[in-house]
């Protein structure tokens, strides 16, 4: 009997030194913020969503992350050092225009000194861009620019149709974060420009950078040019002939993330 308390004592004491272990994931909801109305004509939310199984959501991607030990979490308020102090990744992702929200909440600088601070005390930041018709770059920028990233104007990877997925490809190499993943589909981005100590982390056939990184006191921060992992393209429509594997560029980002957190 006293055997099997100890055994139990010891179970307990094991499920939770994992959970403690367990790193978090927190996904924007301020900056990021569309409503549109379902069928019954209620107002909401969509786009880029954990919980979202649509085309437009993230619940694939929040899978490979949660199947990497990760716990997933949300910030509907704007960040601040005291509500982003249990998070060990925070993912910005595609910051509302006008024309996608009436009244977008806008990076500014109270912002970047919250999140910056966070960074520097070990945080990893992942900002996720798009084309510039399709995200409000101009706050958005203020943040990369701290670190030494800047998202360009400049369009790149345009796809015009279903027939042209090619044009959307990149083919990886060699490539010392996207290991697994030999091709991946990005259509209609940006480009990114580094200095200082901000590096491309991947170029694209017309030598642009598209993923970049820089280390920021004991953190990190990456720039992507689109959010190119949301449920259409893992691989939910991309033709499997044309050996697309964003899938596995998938795991491959988030096993890098894992790799960079702060212990």
């Amino acid at each position: 009997m006293k055997m099997l308390f100890r055994v139990c004592i010891l179970s307990v004491l094991i499920c939770s030194s994992i959970l403690a272990s367990a790193q978090t994931v927190t996904l924007d909801y301020f900056f990021n913020r569309e409503t549109r109305k379902d069928k019954q004509g209620k107002e909401i939310r969509f786009h880029y969503l954990w919980s979202e199984r649509a085309m437009s959501g993230f619940s694939i991607f929040g899978n490979v992350f949660k199947k990497e030990g990760f716990k997933l979490d949300s910030l509907e308020t704007a960040p601040t050092l005291a509500n982003l102090k249990g998070s060990d990744v925070y993912l910005i992702v595609d910051p509302d225009r006008p024309k996608e929200n009436p009244k977008p909440n806008y990076i500014e600088a109270d912002h970047i000194t919250a999140i910056s601070a966070w960074v520097k005390q070990g945080g990893v930041l992942v900002m996720f861009a798009n084309d510039s018709a399709n995200v409000e770059l101009r706050h958005f920028n203020k943040l990369a620019n701290v670190f030494g990233m800047h998202f360009t104007n400049e369009m790149q990877n345009h796809v015009i149709d279903d027939k042209h997925f090619e044009d959307g490809g990149i083919v990886i190499k060699n490539n010392p974060v996207f290991k697994t993943a030999q091709k991946i589909f990005m259509k209609d981005i940006c480009s990114i420009e580094t200095k200082a100590g901000a590096k491309p982390v991947l170029k694209n056939a017309a030598n642009a950078t598209v993923i970049a990184s820089a280390k920021y006191g004991k953190g990190t921060v990456i720039a992507i040019a689109d959010p190119w992992l949301y449920d259409e393209y893992v691989n939910g429509r991309l033709p499997k002939e044309m050996g697309f594997e964003n899938d596995k560029a998938a795991h491959d980002l988030v096993v890098w993330l894992k790799s960079i957190v702060k212990k």
